[in-house]
């Protein structure tokens, strides 16, 4: 409950009368007095699952904005040391003075799209998601290709310009105890492989920007995660 002390409050000439709140306290305000500054902090939420322009809203002077990038897919093989899950794609958080910028213009990653659980197929990287402005340019790299060779790892994407960079979670193989298993992300968790041994029916990635698992000999691994960018406007 928020709460006004002060000794007096007196009505110059005209006055202005300010409702607080559900109660119906108020209080009166004079001809020149502004009630102003009782309307600063979070006024409105801008979400981008696709590429776009974001424009800025009228009275707001900041943002906080989060910018995920896409997850990468796991990779097909018929060979378990072939096969792992793509990588997360990286996350920037950002505060900004929007004063003197009227728009940017957004990018929202794709998912590496899946391949076959045949032959040796390597996944797909996931899609880059930015905010540019003409002065700031902050951007989530997507998550890496799931690899086809058990002793190089599938890297999760990094992230540049944020007050907050972090990198996506590394995809997984057969050797990291949990089977061709996609990358985590700052939204996102990763998919489940897909396997003959356990299972044939693959979980994809969770929320946005995870990567998806890999296929072991069947079927073909999921799309990785898409990105998202969020950008929340304050007075």
């Amino acid at each position: 409950m928020s709460q006004l002390n002060v000794d007096t409050i007196e009505p110059e000439g005209a006055s202005t009368t300010l409702t607080l709140g559900a109660s119906g306290d108020t209080v009166t305000l004079g001809s020149g007095a502004s009630a102003s500054g009782f309307d600063s902090g979070l006024a409105s939420v801008q979400t981008f699952t696709s590429s776009g322009t974001w424009t800025r809203p009228s009275g707001i002077t900041k943002v906080i904005m989060e910018v995920q990038a896409a997850g990468g897919s796991g990779s097909g093989s018929a060979n378990t040391e072939d096969t792992q899950g793509g990588g997360g794609g990286g996350y920037a958080k950002k505060f900004l003075d929007v004063s003197s910028i009227s728009t940017s213009t957004i990018t929202v990653g794709a998912g590496g799209a899946g391949v076959a659980g045949s032959g040796t197929n390597a996944g797909n990287i996931g899609g880059a998601s930015s905010w540019a402005d003409g002065t700031n340019t902050i951007t989530g790299n997507g998550g890496g290709a799931g690899e086809t060779t058990n002793d190089t790892p599938t890297v999760g994407g990094t992230a540049t310009n944020g007050d907050i960079n972090i990198q996506g979670g590394d995809g997984l193989s057969r050797y990291n105890a949990d089977e061709f298993t996609g990358g985590g992300s700052m939204l996102g968790f990763g998919g489940m492989g897909k396997t003959t041994s356990r299972t044939t029916v693959a979980r994809p990635p969770r929320g946005y920007g995870a990567g998806s698992g890999g296929a072991y000999n069947t079927g073909s691994s999921e799309t990785g995660g898409a990105g998202i960018v969020i950008v929340w406007e304050y007075k």
